[in-house]
């Protein structure tokens, strides 16, 4: 395997695998949710993506819980239909087993129907090196193969090669001319060429998506005939599964099925769906080597056990968007996709997770298409988190979450880089590559040069929110004696971003609370929620930017007598009712814990609080007519990551910009695909933050909107950047700032 650098500098130059992936995508989510819908819309609401992912979820729940027995159930139905179970406890265990197999039989020819557990437990190489000859016979494997890479993708392994290049590949490895364009001649020759293999094989390997207790069965889909070949014709047949594939019962099979082609391909199921339980023929031998390698230790971790759920769909890499600049071959080892960046510690270990963990944007897209709902976003930041404690932090994140981590450090650390900025600002509100180019052979400005090439920076405010909110900082004020009884007191937590970079942000916020009447509170004391450090795996610095955040909270609450906190980030939102959840519980600090969650009932987005709270109750006062001469302005709204796929807002922003404003909206192309920015990604890898970033602004020039739109403060900063150093017609607005310029 070629180091990290290696494979992330091939998938960036790699416009072929880019183009394909790209292409595949979008096609994917439309055809993976209208089959979804029609299933639903047909047999009824069990039969939803929610409810059969539920069912899924709790069966694979179950066989993590209750492992022994169904694995002591398994092989005793296994063993009375007549096969040989063996467990292996690691992948040199595993490899020996089939070798000893092979040579006991006098087998040198041995042909595979897709496994990827032969690819983790690297099978060929252990047979080649021992004489044995191993055949991939599945189309895009046996091209792999040949050019002697691993595949690239858990279900299409060669997604990232064109018809060209396989046809080449063809070429080279028959000795003959094979068309570069003519598909179906490509797949009559593969065909040939595998079937003298198929006829003199003394072995067939072949994986297993299911292992089914109840009966012994094995259970194999898939969308080529050689997985039938593979385990019908040769005399020998060998299995190899991981414990994770056990199921207890044909009923929890039934519910895989229906999930894992629409969640792989957007197929409503396999072209072949294949049950074998024993030898389907007088002196046939089936083999069912159960390997652990890792597995035991995932299941023993209260968290990680969860990733054994996984039915090895793809879905996750389907839907990443770093993924589709970059391919599986970086994001990823054996395993690529989000699901390989948690397995790969426990298979591989954690230096080989280390670097593509790193591609991941914490976009949580992977989630909501899982069909077992494993948390991989938070899984993933736990392996960060593994690395870091291993490896430590690189030396200017260690220094600048440890500024962060200190209040008073980091308000004197950015008001004088407000007043140190001007070189590189010339007064604007943006850090940009023009004003920088002067000094760019200097060594420390070397980066942040590179870094505005492609997307000017935000300046230090020089007046930051705190110091323009006046009395709204006295909290005991709000407590004042007389208050009418409808009169809400909302407590308002900007978040860093909004309070040094954006104060106009926070500023269209306040006023927007207090022209409905509410009294708003600022608590001065507020600082950052720990997201950057959290999201980069410091847990250190994290961990005390949370417990001074939750104290803050608590204690302005109790100050102030606030009926609401309200948080105009979106990113914020999250780490305080999600993600601090989360950190409080694998730390095991239930006290922590509980006063978490009794804020997190109180804690509102913006978003939300403007339609469920100030419209609902009719608060919102009315709104401006367009000045003589003035046109409204065409909006296009782009969906932050954390918005739609932690909190599930979808339609909120668009009532207000629609209902409550009366804007014309347009709908931009993947309007809830990441912009690039991924906090501190974007900086680590901003070959693809730039990517990520011309492509959003590229849909959103397409609706002919003059306005973009959205919730959060990150995202704002990544795409005024990209607009700005690219000189684009375009306007960039928080959602609070678009309602209160239209405010009476």
């Amino acid at each position: 395997m070629p180091p990290f650098a290696e494979r992330l500098q091939r998938g960036l130059e790699d416009e072929n695998m880019h183009r394909a992936l790209e292409r595949f995508a979008p096609s994917w989510r439309q055809s993976r949710q209208a089959l979804f819908e029609a299933t639903a819309a047909e047999y009824g609401s069990d039969y939803s993506f929610v409810a059969l992912r539920q069912r899924l979820r709790a069966a694979k729940d179950e066989a993590i819980a209750h492992q022994q027995e169904l694995v002591a159930r398994f092989k005793e139905q296994a063993t009375a239909a007549g096969a040989v179970v063996y467990e292996a406890r690691s992948a040199e265990d595993a490899n020996r087993y089939i070798y000893e197999l092979c040579r006991r039989k006098g087998i040198t020819l041995v042909v595979k129907s897709k496994t990827m557990v032969s690819e983790e437990i690297e099978l060929n190489h252990y047979l080649e090196e021992r004489g044995i000859k191993a055949v991939e016979t599945d189309l895009g494997e046996w091209v792999a193969q040949l050019d002697h890479e691993r595949p690239s993708h858990m279900v299409m392994p060669i997604i990232h090669k064109t018809r060209q290049q396989v046809g080449e590949v063809l070429s080279r490895a028959t000795g003959r001319e094979i068309s570069r364009e003519n598909v179906a001649e490509q797949v009559a020759v593969i065909r040939r060429e595998h079937r003298q293999a198929f006829l003199t094989a003394g072995m067939g390997i072949s994986g297993a998506n299911a292992l089914i207790a109840e009966s012994g069965t094995v259970m194999l889909n898939t969308n080529e005939g050689n997985g039938r070949m593979v385990t019908s014709l040769p005399p020998v047949h060998v299995v190899l599964a991981g414990y994770d594939k056990l199921l207890p019962t044909f009923a929890d099979a039934m519910t895989q099925i229906r999930l894992l082609a629409r969640s792989a391909t957007g197929q409503p199921m396999t072209s072949y769906t294949t049950f074998i339980t024993g030898p389907d023929r007088p002196g046939k031998e089936v083999h069912i080597v159960l390997l652990d390698n890792g597995r035991s230790a995932m299941r023993a971790d209260p968290r990680f056990k969860e990733a054994l759920r996984c039915i090895r769909c793809a879905a996750c890499a389907n839907i990443c968007p770093p993924y589709q600049q970059v391919g599986g071959h970086a994001f990823g080892y054996i395993y690529s996709g989000a699901i390989g960046l948690v397995v790969t510690p426990f298979h591989h270990g954690l230096e080989a997770a280390a670097g593509p963990q790193s591609l991941c944007v914490s976009c949580n897209a992977c989630e909501t298409v899982c069909p077992v709902e494993i948390p991989l976003p938070s899984l993933i930041l736990d392996v960060r988190s593994r690395v870091v404690a291993s490896e430590g932090l690189p030396w200017l994140k260690r220094l600048i979450f440890g500024v962060l981590a200190r209040p008073r450090l980091f308000d004197l650390f950015t008001r004088l880089a407000a007043l140190g900025q001007w070189p590189a600002t010339r007064g604007t509100p943006y850090v940009r590559y023009r004003y920088l180019r002067l000094f760019e052979g200097l060594p420390g400005l070397r980066p942040l040069a590179r870094l505005t090439r492609w997307r000017s920076l935000p300046a230090f405010a020089r007046r930051p929110l705190r110091d323009r909110i006046g009395a709204r900082a006295n909290l005991a004020a709000a407590r004042q004696e007389g208050r009418r009884p409808d009169e809400m007191t909302v407590c308002y937590f900007a978040g860093c971003m909004t309070d040094r970079l954006y104060p106009e942000m926070g500023e269209a916020v306040i006023q927007i609370l207090e022209r409905c009447g509410l009294r708003v509170v600022f608590p001065r004391a507020q600082h950052c929620c720990g997201l950057p450090a959290l999201n980069s795996g410091d847990r250190q610095h994290g961990l005390a930017m949370a417990r001074q955040t939750v104290r803050m909270l608590e204690r302005a609450l109790d100050e102030s007598g606030a009926d609401y906190i309200v948080c105009a980030s979106t990113s914020c939102v999250v780490t305080l009712i999600q993600d601090y959840l989360r950190l409080f519980e694998d730390l095991q600090l239930q006290s922590w814990l509980n006063r978490t969650r009794a804020l997190a009932g109180r804690i509102m987005d913006f978003t939300s609080f403007l339609l469920r709270v100030l419209v609902a109750q009719q608060r919102l006062p009315a709104l401006r007519r367009l000045r003589p001469g003035e046109t409204a302005p065409v909006v296009t709204y782009h969906d932050s990551c954390q918005s739609c796929n932690c909190l599930g807002l979808r339609t909120e922003a668009r009532q207000v910009i629609r209902d409550v404003l009366g804007l014309e909206l347009r709908e931009m192309r993947d309007s809830d695909v990441c912009c690039g920015f991924g906090g501190s990604t974007s900086i680590e890898h901003p070959e693809i933050a730039e990517r990520l970033l011309e492509r959003k602004l590229r849909h959103a020039e397409e609706t002919g909107a003059t306005l973009l739109v959205s919730d959060n403060p990150g995202c704002l900063m990544h795409l005024r950047g990209g607009v700005d150093a690219n000189g684009r017609p375009l306007r960039v607005l928080h959602l609070a700032q678009l309602v209160a310029e239209y405010l009476a």
